[in-house]
C-alpha cells in the first residue's frame, strides 16, 4: 500500500500568509497537532501547535517564521511501512505527500495509517487469532505455516512482536477459522508455547482494541 492510496480527503492546508490561529482551528477540528503550509501547490513545511505558541504566531502570519517549519514529507510511491517509520521517529500526526514533481498532493494522518494497518492485517475478516511464543533463533516461518496449513487452516495475516533486549518473540497470526483446537494441539506437539487464543467476537474485539492502543502508544503522538 502506497502513500498516494492513504491520502486523507479531510485534512486541509493553510497558506503562509494566514495567521497561526487558522492553523490551530484546523488542528482542533481534525484532532491533529500539525497542518501543512502550502502556497499554490508548493509545499513549504509543517506547522505545529507547539511552534505556533512558542513563536507567538497565533495572531501573526506563518510566513513570519517560515524557516522554522518542519519540511518533512513523503512521496506518492512510498510504502506504508516507510510512512509509519517516518511518523514514529519524528512524532508527527500529519505527513504531507508530494508528487514526482515535488508538488503538494495531500496529507496522511495517523488515524489513516492506523485504519489502513487494521485492513492490512485482515483484522475485520472472520477468523480467530493465535499467539505463540518462541525465540529468534528457534522459529521458522515455513515450519509454522506448514503446521497450520496441515490442519486445513489458512493464515490471513502474520506479524512479529519483539521487545527490545529480549530474545523471545511473539508470533501473532490471524487465521481463517475460529475453530483453533487442532492448530493449538499441532503447535504444541512441535514445542511451541501457545500464549493466547482468541476465538469469539468479544475476545477478538478486546484484542483489536489492545493492539490499536499499543500502536497509537508506539507512535506516541
Amino acid at each position: 500500500m502506497l502513500a498516494e492510496q492513504l491520502i486523507s480527503d479531510a485534512i486541509p492546508s493553510v497558506r503562509s500568509d494566514e495567521k497561526g490561529r487558522k492553523a490551530l482551528s484546523h488542528m482542533d477540528v481534525y484532532r491533529v497537532s500539525h497542518i501543512p503550509v502550502v502556497d499554490d501547490s508548493k509545499y513549504l513545511g509543517l506547522v505545529s501547535d507547539k511552534l505556533i505558541y512558542d513563536l507567538n504566531l497565533v495572531d501573526e502570519p506563518i510566513s513570519k517564521e517560515l524557516d522554522k517549519l518542519n519540511t518533512t514529507h513523503a512521496h506518492v510511491s512510498q510504502h506504508i511501512f516507510e510512512l509509519a517509520v517516518v511518523m514514529y521517529k519524528l512524532k508527527i500526526s500529519v505527513l504531507p505527500v508530494l508528487d514526482d514533481d515535488h508538488y503538494y498532493v495531500g496529507a496522511i494522518t495517523l488515524y489513516d495509517l492506523a485504519r489502513r494497518f487494521a485492513s492490512l492485517f485482515s483484522l475485520q475478516e472472520i477468523g480467530g487469532v493465535i499467539v505463540i511464543e518462541t525465540t529468534v533463533g528457534d522459529y521458522s516461518v515455513s515450519q509454522v505455516c506448514q503446521i497450520i496449513e496441515s490442519n486445513d487452516v489458512r493464515i490471513l495475516s502474520f506479524f512479529i512482536d519483539r521487545k527490545p533486549g529480549i530474545s523471545n518473540i511473539d508470533l501473532i497470526m490471524k487465521l481463517n477459522t475460529v475453530e483453533l483446537s487442532g492448530v493449538v494441539q499441532a503447535l504444541m506437539r512441535y514445542d511451541y508455547n501457545v500464549k493466547a487464543v482468541y476465538q469469539d467476537e468479544s475476545m477478538l474485539n478486546d484484542l483489536y482494541k489492545d493492539r490499536y492502543d499499543q500502536f497509537m502508544k508506539f507512535m506516541n503522538i
